[in-house]
């Protein structure tokens, strides 16, 4: 018979120092490990004076400053040992070229059109690429939420040039810059974000649209309004295709402990991936309603400890 203490196994749950004792959502993960036998504690992932070995299993969650410093921090996931997700999976994700590798596979994403800082195109460069028609939005490729992300008018003038001012000042400060045309189901039918744990569906929630204009300095993140919702086939079908496609791509033989898929209506009402959140995503426990998706995090971190 073991003689281990069954709370000996020490989980991180790594957060930012905006948000020191995680976010509320992660919170009931703490009680729950400890049902479980696991003592969980939220651990900033840019303290210097943290001892990373200290822990059996490292689980990135509410660290939302990473993008202002994505070098550094996905130095630090490389250097931290037995991380959820593995730090492979950070580095590829935190860049939204990732798109590309699931356009490419055949998974609907939004058509967008990448402006590579290296070229030092012209404000006039700049410009023939934006879409002549429709709203658009102009972001970087390494942000988090909203944050540096603008929506403009290709009739307007005025929104035209602050969409280009906006891009040349991203790639003025050498980012990749990312221009979509604007998904108009986003203002009447929101997003669809499905959490996966283990590699199973566990909900589906609803977010609503956060871009109504120009982009503007911002906090680390902003608000959303989140409420259950039950995801289609189509839906769930487009979700694992995406999720695939990243297993493919990294080379994972394991199912990832947490992953969302955030979606909106394409064209012709076809679900499209808005983003693959694999790093550090909101899961909504708070919003699964009756389905337990806290326990199936918990049992899962448990069961990698």
């Amino acid at each position: 018979m073991s003689t281990e203490n069954p709370t000996s196994r020490r989980v991180a749950l790594v957060t930012s120092s905006q948000l020191p004792e995680l976010d509320g959502d992660d919170r009931p993960l703490v009680p729950a490990l400890a049902e479980r036998g696991v003592a969980a504690e939220p651990v900033v992932w840019d303290d210097p004076d943290v001892d990373w070995d200290a822990y059996d299993l490292v689980v990135v969650r509410s660290t939302w400053d990473y993008s202002a410093r994505r070098d550094e921090f996905v130095a630090w996931a490389e250097r931290v040992p037995r991380l959820a997700n593995p730090a492979a999976v950070l580095r590829w994700n935190t860049d939204k070229r990732y798109l590309r590798a699931l356009e490419e596979a055949g998974v609907p994403v939004i058509p967008t059109i990448w402006l590579d800082p290296d070229r030092h195109l012209s404000k006039r460069a700049v410009h023939t690429r934006m879409p002549a028609f429709g709203d658009f939005v102009v972001k970087p490729v390494v942000s988090a939420g909203a944050k540096d992300t603008g929506r403009y008018q290709p009739i307007s003038a005025e929104s035209r040039a602050l969409a280009i001012q906006h891009a040349m000042s991203l790639l003025d400060s050498g980012r990749w810059v990312m221009i979509q045309s604007y998904v108009e189901s986003v203002d009447t039918e929101g997003e669809t974000c499905l959490t996966f744990v283990d590699g199973e569906l566990r909900h589906a929630t609803h977010k609503k649209a956060l871009l109504s204009g120009p982009a503007e300095e911002s906090s680390t993140y902003r608000e959303e309004e989140i409420s259950p919702v039950e995801a289609t086939a189509a839906q769930v079908d487009v979700a694992q295709r995406a999720l695939q496609v990243a297993a493919e791509v990294l080379g994972l033989t394991e199912p990832l402990l947490y992953a969302r898929v955030d979606l909106v209506e394409g064209e012709d009402g076809v679900p499209t991936v808005i983003e693959l959140e694999l790093t550090e995503p909101s899961l909504f426990l708070q919003h699964a309603g009756e389905v337990r998706t806290l326990d199936a995090v918990a049992d899962a971190i448990a069961k990698r400890v």
